[in-house]
């Protein structure tokens, strides 16, 4: 495959800790719709930005509620692709290993990855909008459901707009990026911050950056190994190579 040249399968297999950060294209490959690509049908005429803050739950709880509802009956419908599964593959294969995810549909975890930071949190899970504790259990015949320990809505265990990242998950996915000796970042744009700065964090401190994206990004032109094409068919193909 164009792209993968000795130096950079040397790179995959010598690595003694491996980083990395995924995006909605890798997703998107299982068929996920992106953030925007999920405004279609009767969800059209709204502005994603006008749903997933806040004030919007708090001013129409059940509007978002429901919106957040039709996007998780979308990721049930998905499974992990070729991409997802190399990155599993990848963590078994390497001495030290984090992946830093900005998708919230919990993937990963279903192709097998074990060491995964959810920047974004996951829309399968929800959680009590006062206490802000994940709630696994409850009633359904209220829109949202009430949490069952103080009755106030529940909302989606994801971070909206204007929202802080969970501070542990920051921390843990810049400790992962500074430390490691390869950083991948795989079909994510580079303008999503802080994530895209964490390929920076990765260079600064002297990793090998490799970057997985259709499309060229900001990251393109300091990356030393910039390969245009789809996860789920470059991922496999560089594992394979470093690996067998």
């Amino acid at each position: 495959m164009p792209g993968l040249t000795r130096g950079l399968v040397e790179a995959v297999r010598r690595a003694g800790s491996v980083a990395a950060l995924t995006g909605s294209g890798i997703s998107a490959e299982s068929g996920v719709p992106t953030f925007r690509d999920a405004q279609t049908g009767l969800w059209a005429r709204y502005d994603p930005q006008q749903l997933a803050t806040p004030e919007a739950f708090a001013h129409d709880p059940e509007l978002v509620w429901k919106w957040y509802a039709w996007r998780r009956g979308l990721v049930e419908g998905a499974n992990p692709n070729a991409g997802h599964g190399a990155l599993a593959r990848l963590e078994r294969s390497v001495p030290a290993f984090s992946l830093v995810t900005q998708n919230v549909d919990g993937l990963h975890q279903e192709a097998g990855s074990e060491k995964v930071i959810e920047l974004h949190g996951n829309i399968l899970r929800s959680r009590c909008s006062a206490e802000n504790v994940t709630v696994e259990a409850y009633e359904t015949d209220h829109v949202p459901p009430l949490c069952p320990n103080c009755g106030a809505p529940l909302r989606p265990d994801v971070v909206w707009f204007g929202e802080a990242l969970p501070a542990a998950g920051s921390r843990a996915a810049s400790e992962a990026a500074r430390s490691c000796d390869l950083f991948l970042s795989v079909g994510t744009s580079g303008f999503v911050y802080p994530a895209a700065s964490l390929p920076y964090e990765a260079l600064e401190s002297g990793a090998t950056v490799v970057e997985v994206n259709p499309e060229p990004t900001p990251l393109a032109p300091d990356a030393h190994f910039s390969l245009r094409g789809r996860a789920g068919e470059i991922l496999p193909e560089l594992v394979r190579a470093a690996f067998g």
